[in-house]
């Protein structure tokens, strides 16, 4: 079966000014990821992963060049449509897990689904199996600070896969776990990726993410300096 291209930029540059001055974030980065790929972007701080992952999910607007997802132009994108698309197309995972602290699991897990309209009885349906594939049964109507922070990301990653996104991008998800738990949570994305065929786009500094990824991107001074499939 061919592989779907999910993300393709062309010639992707970000300039901030800053006091009159020039900085290049990302200096016309090229590449494709397809379908079902569990790829890390990596490098040392100010190589421009974050503002790549930003350009990449619509969080920030390119300076020159293209970014499509699932053959949309979301480079061009603006306002309403922009923030649709997202909710539609993309699940975010947050080294902070971004919770709200007001709501229980399953209110926080079903957020997305309620801006789409989706039915009541199916949104619990989803919440119900999504908890089961994560291992938190039983804990949807705890509030997040009932729970460890192993717990807490465990919502946060099912939040992002519950609408069923194209794409799930995961900035440091284990940035404030201990080694322990973030090895748990890295084999059940691995095995949530492998099952859904669900494509998942690391940004880290994380050695165990790099380790797991088949494929990384490594990027230094707003360019990929390497790209290796394995």
């Amino acid at each position: 079966m061919d592989q779907k291209t999910i993300i393709s930029t062309e010639n992707l540059v970000k300039t901030y000014k800053d006091n009159g001055m020039e900085a290049k974030a990302v200096r016309g980065i090229s590449l494709e990821i397809t379908s079902g790929e569990f790829t890390a972007v990596v490098g040392p701080s100010g190589s421009g992963k974050t503002t790549f992952l930003n350009l990449i999910s619509g969080l920030d607007t390119p300076t020159k060049g293209t970014v499509m997802i699932n053959n949309k132009l979301i480079s061009e994108m603006k306002g309403k449509e922009l923030s649709d698309f997202r909710r539609d197309n993309i699940g975010f995972v947050f080294q902070s897990y971004n919770l709200i602290p007001v709501l229980t699991v399953e209110e926080n897990i079903e957020y997305i689904m309620l801006l789409q309209n989706v039915p009541k009885s199916e949104r619990h349906e989803r919440v119900i199996k999504i908890l089961e594939e994560v291992g938190l049964s039983g804990l949807e109507t705890r509030r997040p600070t009932q729970l460890s922070g192993g717990q807490q990301q465990r919502v946060a990653i099912a939040r992002a896969m519950v609408s069923n996104p194209t794409l799930i991008l995961a900035d440091e998800p284990t940035a404030n776990l201990d080694s322990e738990m973030g090895s748990e949570l890295l084999k059940m994305m691995k095995v949530l990726n492998e099952t859904t065929g669900m494509t998942f786009l690391f940004s880290t500094h994380d050695e165990m993410i790099m380790d797991r990824a088949r494929r990384l991107i490594t990027l230094k001074d707003g360019l990929v300096k390497t790209d290796e499939i394995r």
